[in-house]
């Protein structure tokens, strides 16, 4: 199969969606598949592009199996709408041209939404490249924006509902991270529409990778501290005020800490917020090496994953709770819906309301009190992420379907990865 992935968001850039996609293309590439990425140079989550990125417009890179091409883009470090769609639409642009300029005719266009205006390219490059297209929506769009408030304008919303609809229906296959979101799109178009999670390496989640525990929290100076952390985007979404107001109310427990790891365009804020508590207990740092992460969560002693309280993100399930999961770390989730179904079928944590500061303090000071309870718990997470969400297994399920909107005959796919697991059948 000759596989097109057209994403704004690819390593070395951090975070959920570059994590995903590599992962996925990665072993479709060891699966014997033909598979091109075309991206913008990496840029995100502080919108500067990299050092190393910054002397030519193109860029075509070799990354194990995969043939990666970069393109310039427009790139602006405000959080404002007008220079967000602008730079979306700048990759819309240039990733046409660099798809029709440098790629052949491919089998498959997988586009990741968001930014949903990416649809657009996909559209025209599987005209072009004589292809089918597949949209993977990792979130939904305009909702969330709608949700969140960062797009009021009436006929811009029913512009954007209308773009995706038309881009689900120009779809082969709609690919969608949640139960929530499935319904929905099923709900509102007639398109095949399967359920793809995310889930962990659990090569990098391993007992060995996990066992450099202490050595992160020496390193961190988190010794003789019960650390609560967090590791990913400081957006809008995620609600880390209500970790302040959490670290507010146990600011006279002197060995609770608060590590906050990550970055994006609420960090600042969040920074001065701190200074004007005076909140010592929190302790704000720069986003680490993918290769050290598994062993910094595991020297959590709990994770927190907040999300505000939005109908929307009842159906939301954050990357960062299946690896705080793996890494062995109880995790205190301020998510309704999913999340907290899915923490509590695995009794790997304990849930609260979103925005509810009080009972977060109230679960903190549980686990703190009961090291047996954290332990157990702990375990348990661990335990069902690897027998659930493991990517080996999800990307094979990916690969059956791939395959079968790409019109590929069975026999001519290699079923067989190399730890010999035959490929999921097709999800329905």
């Amino acid at each position: 199969m000759r596989c097109l992935f057209v994403t704004h968001y690819f390593p070395p850039e951090t975070g959920a969606a570059p994590s995903r996609l590599y992962d996925w293309a990665r072993r479709l590439a060891a699966w014997g598949h033909q598979v091109t990425v075309v991206a913008p140079v990496p840029n995100y989550p502080r919108g500067r592009i990299f050092p190393e990125y910054r002397d030519r417009f193109f860029y075509e890179e070799r990354v194990g199996n995969l043939r990666v091409l970069r393109t310039r883009i427009y790139v602006n470090r405000s959080a404002g709408f007008a220079q967000r769609m602008l730079s979306y639409f700048s990759f819309v642009f240039c990733s046409i041209l660099v798809g029709i300029i440098k790629v052949r005719r491919q089998d498959v266009v997988l586009v990741e939404s968001p930014p949903l205006f990416l649809g657009l390219s996909g559209l025209v490059l599987k005209t072009c490249l004589r292809a089918k297209m597949v949209l993977n929506v990792s979130d939904l769009w305009p909702e969330t924006a709608v949700a969140m408030g960062i797009v009021r304008n009436r006929f811009l919303i029913q512009l954007s509902v209308g773009l995706e609809e038309f881009l689900y229906r120009q779809s082969c296959l709609v690919t969608a991270q949640t139960q929530y979101m499935v319904a929905d799109i099923r709900k509102r178009v007639k398109v095949p529409v399967a359920l793809i999670t995310n889930g962990v390496d659990l090569e990098v989640f391993s007992d060995g990778a996990l066992g450099k525990r202490e050595a992160q929290r020496v390193a961190f100076n988190f010794s003789n501290k019960f650390v609560v952390g967090y590791t990913g985007l400081f957006g809008m979404a995620q609600d880390l005020d209500l970790v302040l107001d959490a670290a507010e109310l146990l600011r006279n427990v002197p060995d609770i800490l608060f590590a906050l790891f990550g970055d994006g365009p609420e960090k600042q804020r969040l920074h001065a917020e701190v200074q004007r508590r005076r909140l010592e207990n929190v302790r704000f740092f720069m986003p680490q090496p993918s290769h050290t992460m598994p062993a910094l969560m595991a020297g959590f002693n709990a994770a927190v994953v907040p999300l505000k309280r939005l109908d929307l993100f009842k159906g939301a399930l954050p990357c960062k709770l299946f690896e705080c999961m793996a890494a062995g770390t109880v995790v205190l989730v301020a998510i309704a819906g999913e999340a907290q179904e899915l923490v509590e079928d695995a009794e790997g944590g304990i849930c609260v309301p979103p925005e509810d500061a009080a009972s977060l303090v109230a679960g903190i000071l549980r686990l703190r009190a009961d090291p047996s309870l954290q332990r157990r718990l702990a375990c348990n997470a661990r335990s069902y992420i690897a027998l659930h969400y493991n990517r080996e297994q999800i990307a094979a399920r990916l690969q059956d379907l791939l395959v079968e909107a790409a019109g590929i005959p069975e026999q001519a796919v290699a079923h067989e990865d190399r730890h010999g697991y035959r490929s999921a059948p097709t999800i329905r």
